[in-house]
């Protein structure tokens, strides 16, 4: 098993830390005023990420799995914007891969483009104020009508929502149905009947919006309808197998700088009359970050082949999901730590990335409800 990036491979990862360490000025002003910024949205459409493994034929570069993490991994090395970085794969997962996957060739072509160069933002409408970890219990409504559907009912912790063009949104028709009542609906923004709401204050990923969605008996076409009626459970799981096994490729790059930093700093930094690397109680939190590094970046590369096998990963997913997650948290403490009451301070950016370390135990899915995943996956 060859467990090295091919030579385009790591020539793109170095492209993408060169690119991304050109976003970073400005990260400290537009994380305190929550601010998403849709020059470097743009900006990153340009080089190519949001088109990463989307076909060229519909405007993207066709990456295989492993390769777009490569890439992530670098943005995440190279940047110090992980609410950018956070929407993106929010738009790329729940909104480009379904529609790749499920969609029309109508639906692609009209979509898929622009969602690749950066003209058209996604949002994804799953989760609701009581079906949150329990998904499927969503209360959202769509009733059939004599050409399409109508909506009626709520979303809430919608990424990107504030800024979107464009909604993957998924509804019920008969809650009795269970899963065989969901449906998936591709719905443009300004549709008549679909209210976003105020945007959301968050602890971290401050930059990557967040609002509610409301229908209100909000009349959609047919042609809006992702996939088959009643199909709606198997694209969300596909998308959330892709969104679980990606999303945390850039935090690779991101632990993988944090743990450079502290071991500069702890080589450098003299207490007591030597480096405070020398101590033990501060080698054993850097030698717990090198091996989270590690076996959260063989876990990435190895789901993110698993896809571009095309072989199932749920399983593999939620694993991945649920190690690097806390990983990602265990690592950023150590970091602050590490620094003391300098890493404390907002200007050194390790708050920061602490904060926005702790939402990866939420989003795609609790730690516990990977924890669910995995035990069904062992029969239990």
């Amino acid at each position: 098993m060859d467990f090295e990036l091919t030579t385009d491979q790591r020539e793109l990862q170095k492209a993408a830390i060169e690119f991304a360490r050109g976003m970073q000025q400005g990260i400290r002003e537009r994380d305190a005023a929550a601010s998403f910024s849709r020059e470097l949205w743009r900006k990153c459409a340009d080089f190519g990420v949001q088109g990463l493994p989307v076909p060229e034929d519909y405007g993207g570069s066709g990456l295989d799995a492993i390769s777009t993490a490569a890439v992530m991994e670098g943005l995440g090395y190279g940047g110090l914007d992980q609410g950018l970085l956070f929407s993106i794969n929010a738009h790329l997962w729940t909104n480009s891969i379904p529609l790749l996957r499920y969609g029309s060739e109508e639906q692609k072509r009209r979509y898929l483009p622009g969602l690749c160069d950066g003209s058209l933002i996604g949002a994804n409408g799953a989760s609701e104020p009581d079906a949150g970890s329990d998904v499927f219990s969503m209360r959202t409504r769509a009733r059939k009508s004599d050409d399409g559907y109508i909506l009626s009912g709520a979303k809430t912790w919608v990424t990107n929502a504030p800024v979107a063009d464009v909604f993957t949104v998924y509804a019920t028709l008969d809650p009795g149905l269970g899963t065989m009542g969901i449906c998936a609906f591709v719905i443009d923004k300004g549709t008549a009947g679909l209210q976003v709401g105020q945007k959301m204050d968050k602890m971290g990923l401050r930059t990557s919006p967040m609002a509610e969605l409301a229908f209100d008996d909000c009349a959609i076409p047919a042609t809006a309808l992702l996939g088959r009626e009643g199909r709606g459970a198997e694209v969300f799981n596909c998308s959330m197998a892709w969104e679980r096994s990606c999303i945390l490729a850039a935090c690779l790059g991101t632990m993988q700088r944090q743990l450079e930093r502290c071991l500069e700093h702890a080589r450098t930094r003299r207490q007591f009359g030597q480096p405070i690397g020398k101590f033990q109680s501060v080698a054993n939190r850097l030698v717990d970050m090198k091996l989270r590094l590690d076996t959260s970046r063989l876990m990435i590369y190895r789901v993110a082949w698993l896809l571009s096998q095309n072989r199932s990963a749920d399983l593999d997913a939620a694993m991945t999901k649920l190690h690097v997650s806390e990983a990602f948290i265990a690592s950023s403490l150590d970091a602050v730590q590490i620094h003391g009451a300098t890493g404390y301070m907002a200007e050194v950016g390790l708050e920061r990335e602490l904060r926005d370390a702790i939402g990866s135990t939420l989003y795609s899915g609790t730690s516990e409800i990977q924890r669910n995943i995995i035990a069904r996956g062992l029969r239990l």
